[in-house]
């Protein structure tokens, strides 16, 4: 578990299911994520994000708003997968439920698990990486201090060549 200012980053539980998969299914989500979404890849993300924290002590978490306890987004870290063009990477990666857009959960969030990678984990880089049109995102990953690395943008090899996501940028931290 990471605590911030407004936020608790920690891991999932059943009550998370339905509002988790509302924000995966919306869309406005699931457009910058490489959607549409099934229920089931939904729930596997949180399978998913649940081994490797179990196993590792690090993944993706629920983001819970501590002022009321709601449920705002998930944000953590994962190996990159094998099919990416980094050998041994971490990704920081992040998403907020629409009606929290804006109000600054995702920099918060991120910075956190950045920072517990650095400290906790002993990592030296940490990576973020998102379709070149996903400028919210883009955003978050500038407000981290992190520095483009145009030499690593990539074609993301899981979607189709067609994609309006298909060529991602990378922003890199480093562990100062």
């Amino acid at each position: 578990m990471i605590q911030t200012e407004r936020l608790i980053l920690r891991r999932w539980r059943d009550a998370d299911r339905e509002s988790y998969l509302a924000m995966m299914l919306n869309p406005q989500v699931s457009d910058w994520l490489g959607g549409p979404f099934t229920k089931a890849n939904v729930l596997s993300r949180i399978a998913k994000s649940e081994a490797s924290l179990e196993t590792y002590g690090y993944g993706r978490m629920a983001m819970e708003r501590r002022s009321d306890g709601a449920f705002v987004g998930y944000c953590g870290l994962l190996p990159t997968s094998a099919d990416l063009p980094f050998v041994d990477g971490f990704e920081a990666g992040w998403s907020v439920v629409p009606a929290a857009w804006g109000q600054g959960y995702a920099p918060e969030a991120a910075r956190a698990v950045v920072g517990d990678a650095f400290t906790r984990l002993g990592l030296d880089r940490i990576l973020a990486f998102m379709g070149e049109a996903n400028l919210r995102s883009q955003a978050v990953a500038r407000k981290l201090d992190m520095q483009r690395a145009p030499d690593q943008d990539f074609d993301h090899p899981g979607l189709a060549v067609d994609h309006p996501l298909k060529r991602h940028v990378v922003y890199v931290a480093t562990k100062a």
